[in-house]
């Protein structure tokens, strides 16, 4: 059994309704819905948390699907405190132990008291800002890939929990060139290659 958690993190603020990441979610579970031996829960963190709950959806889960928008570069402050309160909740309740150090020794091993090794997580995010800005020469983001660039941080927050990195998709361009149909077809496919890619290994084995 293939457990799926998946956390939309699309928020109502200022001219922000949620509706694009509440697609994307859509897109997510009927993905899975459709797939033996998989089973779903979802969180959407407008609707309210508990953080003990959730932090027992982390536990439970085998791969963690985030979607969040991207606001000022950064996360939505409603998925940031999410994390705060859910992460905080976790200590040493199956999220991480400690920050892996030794008093004896405390230069090395930070990062590594983390408790789901052995799970998956995928990041999807929505931006403004063409895909341009961050590949062509000169443009805004210096050449700096989001997963390199704005969302290096939170790779390594979930590196510091154990888990790996799942190939991320990111839509971009989608308040002055939106094409839904298109990018959703895209994101579809991506699914599929990075899952099926997943389930390899245990196919062969």
């Amino acid at each position: 059994m293939e457990k799926i958690l998946i956390i939309n993190a699309g928020q109502h603020f200022g001219h922000s309704g949620g509706r694009f990441n509440n697609t994307v979610a859509a897109e997510t579970e009927a993905f899975f819905s459709g797939r033996p031996g998989v089973e779903i829960r979802e969180t959407v963190i407008a609707n309210g948390y508990d953080p003990a709950e959730e932090v027992e959806k982390f536990v439970w889960a085998d791969t963690i699907i985030y979607h969040t928008p991207i606001w000022w570069f950064q996360l939505p402050h409603g998925f940031k405190q999410y994390i705060d309160e859910v992460f905080t909740a976790g200590h040493r309740k199956g999220i991480y132990r400690s920050d892996g150090r030794s008093s004896e020794n405390p230069d090395i091993n930070y990062g590594t008291g983390g408790m789901l090794h052995g799970k998956n997580y995928m990041l999807t995010t929505s931006w403004n800002a063409p895909e341009t800005a961050f590949t062509l020469p000169g443009e805004f983001f210096k050449e700096h890939s989001v997963d390199d660039g704005p969302l290096f941080g939170f790779h390594r927050m979930n590196a510091f929990t154990g888990m790996q990195p799942l190939k991320s998709f990111h839509f971009h361009d989608i308040e002055k060139n939106a094409d839904v149909e298109r990018d959703m077809e895209r994101y579809r496919a991506h699914l599929a290659t990075v899952f099926e890619t997943v389930a390899a290994p245990q196919i062969a084995a």
